[in-house]
C-alpha cells in the first residue's frame, strides 16, 4: 500500500500504484523538490531520521567544501560542489534515476562493510580531464568510456576526494576509502543489493561553465550504528531529568492500558469437513490432559497457567500456577 504526502502549494497527489518510490526524508537545503509532494512506500518504511539526516548534513557540508577547494586547486578553473539534501532510497530505485551513460567511481568503506559510489555526468568528467591537461574544458566532450590514460590522470584526483571525504566523515566513524574502478553503465556499477536500503547525498556540482548534479551513495546499514552514537546529543543534568521523568511517567500510563486477556483450553485442530457438519447436541473432544492447567493468554500469546476457581463462590475465576515445565523441572 502506498500514499502521497502533499503540501499546501501542490494539493493533493495521485496514490502511487505499483511503482516503488523512494521513502525520502527531507532536508531545507534541497532544491530540486521543495514544495512537491513526498511518496511514501510503507513496504519500505523509512530508517533515515530527521537525527540522522542532520548528522549527515554536517559531514557532507563539510566534504562538500573541501571538495569545491581541490577541484579549484586541481582544474584552476571556477568550481563549485555545494549540498542539496540527503535522501533515503532502494538502491534499484536509485540507479533508476541515472542517466546512461555516467561517470560512477566505487570505493571500499574500511573498516564498514559494503562500498560507497559517487555518480556525475560523463561530460563533466571529461572536461576533468581537459583542464587537467591544461585545456579550457569548453570544447564538445566526447560522450564515451575513459581511455587507459584519461583514467589514470583522473584517479589521482578522486584519491584526494576521498580521502577529503574519510576526513569529514571522522565526527560519524573512522573510514579509509579506497577505489575500486569506474563504471559508465549504471545498471553494471553493482555497489550494492537492488533492495538495499541506501543513503544518497545529492550536489550541486559545476566545472566552469559546465553544471550538473552528483551523487554519493553510502549503505546505510554499514552507518546505522555510527549514525545512532552521533545523533544521541550530550545532555545537561535537568534535560537528562526530564526525560528519565517523562519516561516514568509513560510506563505509569502504559500500566494503565487495558488489555485482553483469556483463559483456554488448549487450542484443537478439526478439519473443515468435520467443523461444517456440527450440530446441536455433538460432543466436540478437547484432549485436554485432566491434570494440564490452561492457558492465559492475550492477543493469541500464552503467557501464564491457570486452574479454575472460584472467587467469594458467586464468580469463576482462574488461579495462577506455575507453568508445566517449571513444575517438571521442580519434581526432577
Amino acid at each position: 500500500m502506498s500514499s502521497c504526502v502533499t503540501t499546501p502549494e501542490t494539493g493533493p497527489a495521485p496514490r502511487a500504484g505499483g511503482a516503488q518510490a523512494p521513502a525520502a526524508v527531507p532536508v531545507s537545503g534541497a532544491r530540486s523538490r521543495r514544495g512537491e509532494p513526498r511518496t511514501y512506500d510503507f513496504r519500505r518504511p523509512t530508517k533515515l531520521s530527521r537525527e540522522h539526516v542532520r548528522v549527515m548534513q554536517i559531514a557532507q557540508e563539510g566534504f562538500a567544501r573541501q571538495a569545491t577547494t581541490i577541484l579549484t586547486t586541481f582544474l584552476r578553473t571556477g568550481a563549485r560542489f555545494e549540498l542539496a539534501g540527503v535522501e533515503q532510497f532502494s538502491y534499484d530505485d536509485y540507479v533508476k534515476t541515472l542517466p546512461d551513460p555516467v561517470f560512477i567511481t566505487t570505493f571500499t568503506i574500511e573498516p564498514m562493510a559494503g562500498k560507497g559510489m559517487i555518480a556525475f555526468p560523463l561530460d563533466i568528467a571529461m572536461a576533468m580531464v581537459d583542464h587537467l591537461l591544461g585545456g579550457s574544458g569548453a570544447a564538445a566532450q566526447p560522450n564515451r568510456p575513459m581511455t587507459a590514460m584519461e583514467t589514470t590522470i583522473t584517479t589521482h584526483l578522486l584519491e584526494r576526494l576521498l580521502a577529503e571525504f574519510a576526513t569529514s566523515f571522522g565526527t560519524i566513524t573512522e573510514l579509509q576509502p579506497a577505489m575500486l574502478g569506474f563504471e559508465y553503465n549504471p545498471q553494471l556499477a553493482q555497489a550494492a543489493a537492488g533492495s538495499d536500503t541506501v543513503m544518497v547525498a545529492t550536489f550541486a556540482m559545476a566545472v566552469g561553465a559546465r553544471e550538473g548534479e552528483a551523487t554519493l551513495v553510502l549503505p546505510f546499514s554499514s552507518f546505522a550504528q555510527s549514525l545512532n552514537n552521533a545523533a544521541s546529543p550530550q545532555l545537561s543534568e535537568s534535560a537528562l531529568r526530564k526525560r528519565k521523568k517523562a519516561a516514568e511517567a509513560l510506563t505509569a500510563r502504559l500500566n494503565l492500558v487495558p488489555v485482553d486477556v483469556s483463559v483456554r483450553f488448549a487450542p484443537l485442530s478439526v478439519s473443515s469437513a468435520d467443523l461444517l457438519s456440527l450440530a446441536v447436541g455433538d460432543v466436540v473432544l478437547l484432549r485436554h490432559p485432566r491434570d494440564s492447567p490452561l492457558e492465559v493468554t492475550t492477543n493469541d500469546t500464552t503467557f501464564a497457567y491457570a486452574i479454575a476457581s472460584n472467587h467469594r463462590r458467586r464468580r469463576l475465576a482462574a488461579s495462577i500456577v506455575p507453568t508445566p515445565h517449571a513444575a517438571v523441572k521442580d519434581t526432577a
